[in-house]
């Protein structure tokens, strides 16, 4: 064993390694949790002279379209340049788009602040799973990237309840109320710019790029205690230089061979993943609840509006826990199956519920509320709302992010998670630029939408998406060349591989000792 430092073992550790990362998952979360509380507050309305749904849409769609615009252009700076360079990159604009929203005189300035903060979340949400599914182990690669869908709703609760302390600012310093919480989203962007320096890079990156002996070194430290010897890290240094050494032989351009049609399959299915994952209107409850809930009546204030809201984000936080711990063991398939269809029929009783109400125009104003009738109804609402949080939060809301990291060969890895990345950021600009009106326009009709979209989900699923669960990036393409629905075969994956790798009969052996010591 080779002797190592404290602060080696820190940043040489899997879990360190990804859990610091995902202080960008933090980032994205701290700009929804602060602006889904701060569009309620009078501070906010009277300052930015009360924006209508069409304005207020734009606001809200300007971090979507940033995000839109960073995702599909992250794939090349996060080759070219390294995942980790990328991610420190990302981090500089994030303080500067907060420091402009912090600022803001107007909703000019405001956007502005908002598309910087968008390219920036857009470009991490795309580069932190693919860095974390290319340090982790396949035993444990869904629980590491499931960190970053924990820091998202670690960022959205915190800074909910910021803005909601905040909220008590008055006199002449009121906007101080909106300041703070859009100020202080910047913290965590400084923490992992300062902080990213002492990690390393993606082994797989290195590899690929010809640093062969600095990816063996990183392989040594975070999976075999520093000893480059360790036969897990020459089994997986093996593996590595098979498949890069493999795939040049197949293909002549790296970004063209999404186009042939293993790839373009695979492209379909991250992107259309990453679409289901908005259409599973998550973000839209998360971005409109104190909205969902004002429209509905629950709450006799806006006090008490916003602690309802606040408890959704504090479940949204708790229930991404079980996935964490056990989405390695449920596997990816099942649980985005189940997660859809618990979604699908709490959407639909809320839906239900809000289509029983007498619906009518709030006095002084043009918006839609609906007096549901009774305190019951009331409470059954938000307890659906809870519920479908919790259902998206341990499936839907961590494999949006760990599939599509984990489906595709290396040579087009960073561009094909980028496309799938943009396409959920994409529609997210969308809903987002949307909903505000279609809440007054086809009320209790637009939760009945979403669940119908989550049913939809849960049997593209079961047709298309195979199952990803124990095995390694480099075992992926065999994996899709058996048929979705039938359980893949490990010992057919194993064999193949080592056929095409020219590994010889001590693969399966070297196999099972590299699970047997996982990290």
């Amino acid at each position: 064993m080779v002797e190592r430092s404290w602060l080696t073992r820190i940043t040489t550790n899997v879990y360190a390694i990804g859990s610091f990362a995902a202080l960008a998952g933090i980032m994205f979360g701290f700009d929804i949790g602060s602006n889904s509380g701060v569009i309620l507050t009078w501070q906010y309305r009277e300052y930015f002279n009360n924006p209508d749904d069409l304005l207020q849409g734009g606001i809200n769609g300007a971090l979507s379209a940033g995000c839109f615009v960073g995702a599909l252009f992250a794939g090349f700076p996060a080759d070219r340049y390294s995942r980790k360079y990328t991610l420190m990159g990302a981090s500089v604009l994030f303080v500067i788009g907060s420091v402009f929203q912090a600022a803001a005189n107007g909703v000019p300035l405001l956007c502005v602040g908002r598309v910087i903060n968008g390219i920036s979340v857009g470009v991490t949400s795309m580069v932190v799973p693919l860095y974390q599914s290319e340090i982790a182990p396949k035993e444990i690669r869904g629980r590491i990237v499931a960190v970053q869908q924990w820091s998202i709703t670690w960022g959205i609760m915190l800074s909910f309840w910021i803005q909601y302390g905040s909220q008590y600012i008055s006199g002449d310093n009121y906007h101080a109320a909106f300041r703070i919480p859009w100020g202080i989203q910047g913290v965590p962007a400084v923490i992992l710019l300062a902080g990213m320096w002492a990690f390393p890079h993606s082994p797989r990156w290195l590899a690929d790029k010809g640093r062969m002996d600095e990816a063996i070194k990183v392989l040594a430290d975070i999976h075999g205690d520093g000893d480059v010897n360790n036969e897990r890290v020459q089994l997986e240094i093996q593996e590595i230089e098979a498949v890069i050494r493999f795939d040049r032989e197949q293909a002549s351009h790296r970004y063209a061979d999404i186009l042939k049609p293993q790839y373009a399959y695979r492209a379909s299915l991250g992107i259309c993943l990453q679409i289901w994952q908005q259409l599973t209107g998550m973000n839209i409850i998360m971005f409109y609840v104190v909205l969902l809930f004002e429209q509905a009546g629950i709450g006799s204030d806006q006090e008490a509006t916003l602690v309802s809201a606040g408890v959704n984000y504090v479940v949204n936080v708790a229930m991404t826990v079980p996935a964490i711990l056990w989405v390695d063991k449920w596997g990816r398939r099942y649980t985005m199956i189940f997660g859809a269809l618990m979604m699908s029929t709490f959407l639909w009783i809320v839906g239900g519920i809000l289509a029983t109400g007498r619906w009518y125009v709030e006095e002084g104003s043009d918006r839609w509320l609906v007096d549901i009738g009774s305190e019951p109804k009331s409470k059954a609402v938000v307890a659906c709302v809870y519920l479908f949080v919790a259902s998206f939060a341990c499936t839907w809301g961590p494999l949006g992010w760990i599939y599509p990291a984990e489906i595709f060969p290396l040579r087009i890895r960073a561009i094909a998670v980028s496309l799938s990345t943009s396409a959920n950021w994409l529609f997210n600009w969308v809903l987002n630029f949307v909903v505000p009106m279609l809440m007054q326009r086809i009320h209790y009709g637009l939760y009945m939408l979403f669940a119908g979209f989550n049913f939809l989900m849960a049997v593209h699923v079961f047709i298309a998406y195979p199952e990803t669960k124990g095995f390694t990036l480099e075992e992926m393409d065999i994996v899709f060349e058996q048929n979705p629905r039938k359980r893949v075969d490990r010992a057919f994956v194993e064999a193949e591989l080592a056929r095409r790798a020219g590994f010889g009969g001590n693969h399966d052996a070297a196999s099972n000792e590299k699970t047997e010591n996982v990290v």
